[in-house]
């Protein structure tokens, strides 16, 4: 998945389920002097998903240098969904990571994901599929870590849901041809846990510009679950495996204190069923960074 790069916002990109969006885990170019200690930035982030459906992320974060080595990160994710004459918009998710440096150049970090709903949200009285809900919908844990050599970044990262959601959507309750008859059902959605990498490097192409390109393999490394109308748990067939997505960071210095980021993220493979509702063919993500 693709994260938005500058507040992170290409979340929910490829298959992202938010542990590329979060910034020790994003291609980062430091903006200001290293006496700076917070950084607030906003983002917005479009993508097309699947169905027909068109879905537009925003994002604020607050982050906070308490010493050389420690920091923490935080940050609140809101999403809007449309396509096939239904709109909806409502709070994601809310990311807290603790980061520590155990030298210049790795970083360990450990979070959370808490949802603000449980993506049970309906419309016109019928539970909606994942692909319109603002949230997995589910309690995560987040853990990584990050190398970064000189222009190169390396971060692995895991990201494994502690508390399922309550999502009750079945495509058997919409007419034929409504568009949502055909999507798969996610009736007591068990998701399963993802690990990614994400490797780039970095360019600098004058002393305010930097271009980073980078590729991020996902593995989800279960099949998802649901339970069908007659109370029996299933697999979702070809839900696990690999998605691949191609990234591309632009960074534009603004002063000492600003930075405007802009972010690509596609996939290049994508798993068989994709039934969380993540999928995008591309995100395009814009955000500011202000350090003080």
């Amino acid at each position: 998945g693709m994260t938005l790069a500058i507040p992170n916002v290409i979340a929910q990109g490829c298959s992202d389920a938010g542990v590329c969006t979060i910034d020790v885990f994003k291609p980062s170019v430091k903006a200001g002097p290293a006496t700076y200690r917070n950084t607030l930035e906003g983002g917005l982030s479009v993508g097309a998903a699947d169905y027909g459906i068109t879905a537009f992320g925003g994002s604020l974060g607050y982050s906070h240098d308490f010493s050389d080595v420690w920091s923490i990160d935080s940050k609140f994710t809101f999403l809007s969904q449309s396509g096939n004459d239904i709109s909806v918009m409502g709070p994601g998710d809310l990311f807290v990571n603790l980061n520590y440096d155990l030298s210049e150049t790795f970083t360990v970090s450990a979070g959370t994901k808490i949802p603000f709903t449980q993506a049970d949200k309906e419309y016109d009285g019928l539970p909606l599929p994942m692909d319109y809900q603002s949230s997995l919908g589910t309690l995560d844990v987040l853990a990584g870590i990050r190398f970064n050599p000189q222009h190169w970044q390396w971060a692995l990262a895991a990201q494994v849901p502690v508390k399922q959601n309550n999502n009750q959507f079945f495509p058997g309750l919409y007419p034929p041809g409504s568009g949502l008859d055909s999507i798969q059902t996610t009736n007591a959605f068990k998701r399963k846990s993802d690990v990614l990498l994400h490797v780039s490097r970095t360019f600098d192409l004058n002393e305010k510009l930097t271009f980073t390109p980078g590729l991020m393999p996902i593995y989800h490394l279960g099949e998802d679950e649901y339970t069908d109308i007659d109370g029996v748990r299933k697999k979702i067939t070809g839900s696990d495996g690999l998605t691949l997505n191609a990234t591309l960071y632009a960074d534009i210095k603004t002063g000492d204190h600003g930075k405007l980021q802009f972010s690509l993220g596609f996939p290049v493979i994508v798993r068989d069923a994709r039934p969380d509702g993540l999928t995008r063919s591309f995100v395009f993500a814009t955000g500011y960074s202000y350090l003080f």
